[in-house]
């Protein structure tokens, strides 16, 4: 194992975290753990700006389960908070893969299901919690989740937690926590409103940017492609699936309803196995989902932005953007599924007319072009239908006058 001031045994872990981080295949620290991971273990309160893929959940696990050392009967001690049920779920499964070697217990708390068994979690002894905040606010207003001995609050996806409005509920959650406590927060990009989210529980906090925010990951190849219209893109799609290097694949659509109508479609073609998952569909189905994904039982998931935060899988060869994101920063969180942990990977974005006002501006925004694709020759050019153009005619106009009143 790393030995240098870089590697693993420069951070102090004890015996136990070093086997389950050699276990887990962490060669060495990445830039945003090597950055982290010592101002943590010292106490102080950390805002860490790092693009999704780089190892950031690792950079504030780690620390806080050397905080615990071992199982108390205390009660919980620490909290991690998240957007959604899929992060939850993978987050506290990455931080069981690492406490692996310790007694420490782990509760998971988020809604979809009745709360019956997370509370049997909390009352079994759980040291850490990891929980969406509406569900654990639920559960604390049960008189099922006592806070008095928290030490350590971390959110993470803070710029994804501020998107959907979560900002009342954390209010109340800094509300019913103890003061004197070590706070740490996680975020891909740093806007404004989670500028403003630390201003409100990080005192003096030391901010740490493992790459310039809203940056693509330096490992994914970016391609897009222009297309007419709409049944072109599904003549595309289907030239690219035939490609047996597309062999495990997320694609984003714009809609639940797109997201359905296309998974069906490849399903059809007999191109999957493939499964939808938004947030229309039940907590077991979204799971299972990214779970048989993982697992390589899927070749194709068909994904919304708001499901996407909690797909952190290994090895995904390709992120396609059948539609292109009109919130800019899910452009990088989008194609940050693909090249993790050190791989490579490709992300092609198909454009149509409409669509190149907001490459521009994901342009500008990620510092960088995005490579121009051809089409290839093998796919059939639709014709664009009358409604369709009127459509994209009007989205120009709207473009238009928003830049130019």
């Amino acid at each position: 194992m790393e030995t240098t001031n870089t590697g693993w045994t420069s951070f102090n872990l004890n015996k136990q975290l070093l086997q389950a981080v050699e276990q887990s295949g962490f060669e060495k620290p990445t830039e945003i753990q090597q950055k982290c991971i010592p101002p943590i273990n010292s106490g102080q309160h950390v805002i860490g700006i790092a693009q999704t893929g780089t190892g950031k959940t690792a950079a504030y696990v780690i620390p806080t389960l050397l905080k615990l050392r071992f199982h108390q009967d205390a009660g919980v001690r620490a909290i991690i908070l998240a957007p959604t049920k899929e992060l939850v779920v993978q987050i506290a499964d990455h931080t069981r893969q690492l406490a692996a070697f310790t007694d420490i217990k782990i509760a998971c708390l988020y809604g979809g299901i009745g709360p019956k068994s997370q509370i049997e979690e909390i009352k079994s002894g759980a040291d850490l919690v990891v929980a969406t905040p509406g569900r654990m606010m639920e559960i604390y207003l049960k008189g099922e989740l006592p806070t008095k001995k928290i030490q350590t609050l971390i959110i993470d996806e803070a710029d994804r937690m501020m998107d959907m409005n979560f900002m009342p509920q954390l209010r109340k959650i800094f509300e019913v926590i103890p003061h004197k406590r070590q706070n740490l927060l996680f975020s891909a990009t740093f806007s404004e409103r989670v500028e403003k989210l630390s201003g409100e529980f990080l005192d003096f906090p030391l901010k740490i940017e493992a790459t310039p925010q809203a940056t693509a990951a330096r490992q994914v190849s970016q391609y897009q492609i222009a297309v007419p219209n709409f049944k072109t893109k599904i003549n595309l799609l289907v030239h690219l699936l035939h490609d047996p290097e597309f062999s495990r694949v997320i694609l984003f659509t714009r809609t639940r309803q797109a997201a359905d109508d296309i998974s069906k479609y490849i399903d059809r073609i007999d191109a999957g196995p493939v499964r939808a998952i938004h947030s229309n569909k039940g907590q077991n189905a979204r799971i299972n989902a990214i779970r048989e994904f993982a697992e390589g039982n899927l070749r194709i998931i068909v994904a919304t932005d708001v499901a996407s935060r909690g797909i952190d899988i290994e090895k995904v060869t390709h992120v396609i953007n059948f539609d292109v994101p009109i919130i800019y920063d899910d452009y990088v969180h989008r194609i940050g599924r693909t090249g993790r942990a050190a791989e490579k990977g490709i992300s092609i974005t198909m454009v149509t007319p409409a669509d190149n006002y907001h490459i521009q501006k994901i342009e500008s925004l990620i510092k960088e072009k995005i490579k121009p694709m051809k089409m290839p020759s093998a796919v059939e050019i639709e014709p664009t239908s009358f409604a369709e153009s009127q459509e994209m005619a009007r989205a120009i106009d709207i473009q238009k006058h928003r830049e130019n009143p």
